[in-house]
Formats: structure tokens, C-alpha cells, sequence
């Protein structure tokens, strides 16, 4: 496996088929004339790719769109279907997911790696890179180690080389519960702006023990910013009009 930085991509056909027949993709098409974060990986619903790859390129798709990304793309050797249920259970709806289900660009990436020994066939090795108008202008090849190596393919090595300076976007969780007319507006306030956020509900989600052991009062909603609990839905209103969470 090599670092093929400074190459063009590989012609190769991604091929999607799902309820609505089968579509063909050019990959020289689909590269052309844009900026593109590709992040390939072993395979769909797999440990490591599911709790934090897949995850946190989703988390910062928004991010890398503001400097200057027009796409974010997971590739992985599985066919469409699975593609499609994957992205749906990840909820990851900021991420393209292009199968490559017979394998033929990770081949000719030189990445198709040999998994029979855990029953998986051929399969991607984990890697990363930038695609400016069809060429590979920075690549995170994980380095050939035992195991599935998770080391520099992650979205915040790849966007501290974009952009050392990024601002990340803020974490919100609510904790609410039913029939809560504060918590009702606090999520209101949080939509309006587009932010994303957490809702853990009393009772669904979390028992009240729980909930008294991680909060810092009784009332609902207690709210978390990057982990600090900034108070209600009054505090959440006053910090949203000043631009204090984005």
C-alpha cells in the first residue's frame, strides 16, 4: 500500500442500484471540478467505523463545507443497500455514501486488502484524503499494523489540514421531559438556528436517579454546552441572541 498524494483518481464506476434501477457514476465525473473529502473504510455497520468514523466526519460536514469542501464522501466495498441502510441507522445525513461494491476503485487505489480471515473477503484499508478537482492532494493512509489501525484517517486530522483554525461546532444535550413547555421552546430556539442537539428524555432515555446524579438542578430542561451545564431555557435563549452558541 502507498501514498499516491499528487496523483489523479482512478477511473473507476460506482455503481448504485436500489428500488429505482441502477445509476452509473463516473469517478473522473464525480471529482471533476470540485473539492471532495473521501473517507474509506473496511466495511458498513463494523465497530470502529460505526461508533466514531462515520460519526464524527457527519458532526463536522458542516464545518468543512465553510472551508471550502463541497462534498463529504464515505466509500466502502458493500453494495447499495447496505450503503443505504448504514447511512440510515448512523443517521448521516450530511455524508454521501458511494458503494463500490465489487471492490474495482479501492482496487485501483491499490487499497483492496484481504479480510478472509474475519469472513469479509476483500475490503478497503481505512485511509483519508482530499480530492481537489480529480487529483489527490493530501492523503491519511493508516499505517499496515495488525488490526483495523484507527490513527489519522479521523475528520479532525483531515480538517486540521484544511484549516488549522476551524471553529468546531458547539455540542448541545437537553435533558427534557414530556408535556415540558420550556423544554418545547428551548428546542424550538435551537432549530431556528440550525443547531444540532441531543434530547435526552426523562423516563425514554434516562431515569430520574440518573438524571439528578449528572444535572445541576431539578427543573426542566437542564442544558449542556461542550459539556457545562449552562442552565435552562431562559440562559439557552439569552446565549443563542448573542451568538455564544453556534
Amino acid at each position: 500500500m502507498k501514498n499516491i498524494e499528487g496523483q489523479n483518481i482512478p477511473e473507476s464506476t460506482f455503481i448504485i442500484v436500489n428500488n429505482n434501477g441502477i445509476k452509473k457514476t463516473q469517478s473522473k465525473d464525480f471529482f471533476a471540478g470540485r473539492k471532495v473529502v473521501v473517507f474509506s473504510l473496511p466495511g458498513a455497520f463494523t465497530p470502529t467505523c460505526s461508533t466514531t468514523h462515520v460519526p464524527r466526519y457527519n458532526e463536522l460536514t458542516k464545518v468543512f463545507k465553510t472551508n471550502g469542501i463541497d462534498e463529504v464522501v464515505c466509500i466502502s466495498v458493500n453494495d447499495s443497500f447496505v450503503m443505504d441502510a448504514w447511512k440510515k441507522d448512523q443517521q448521516a445525513e450530511n455524508i454521501t455514501f458511494l458503494p463500490d461494491g465489487n471492490g474495482n476503485f479501492t482496487d485501483k487505489m491499490g487499497l483492496l486488502v484481504d479480510k478472509s480471515d474475519l469472513g469479509f473477503g476483500k475490503r478497503s484499508w481505512r485511509y483519508s484524503m482530499l480530492v481537489n478537482d480529480g487529483k489527490i492532494e493530501k492523503m491519511f493512509l493508516e499505517p499496515e499494523k495488525d488490526g483495523d489501525p484507527f490513527e489519522v484517517s479521523d475528520a479532525d486530522t483531515m480538517l486540521k489540514y484544511i484549516n488549522p483554525n476551524a471553529k468546531e461546532p458547539d455540542t448541545v444535550t437537553l435533558f427534557t421531559r414530556e408535556g415540558c413547555g420550556f423544554c418545547a421552546r428551548a428546542k424550538e430556539a435551537l432549530d431556528e438556528k440550525s443547531i444540532k442537539f441531543d434530547d435526552i428524555l426523562l423516563g425514554r432515555d434516562i431515569t430520574y436517579s440518573a438524571f439528578k446524579n449528572v444535572s445541576q438542578g431539578e427543573a426542566f430542561p437542564q442544558i449542556f454546552v461542550n459539556g457545562k451545564n449552562i442552565g435552562g431555557c431562559d440562559e439557552l435563549i439569552a446565549k443563542l441572541k448573542a451568538g455564544q452558541i453556534s
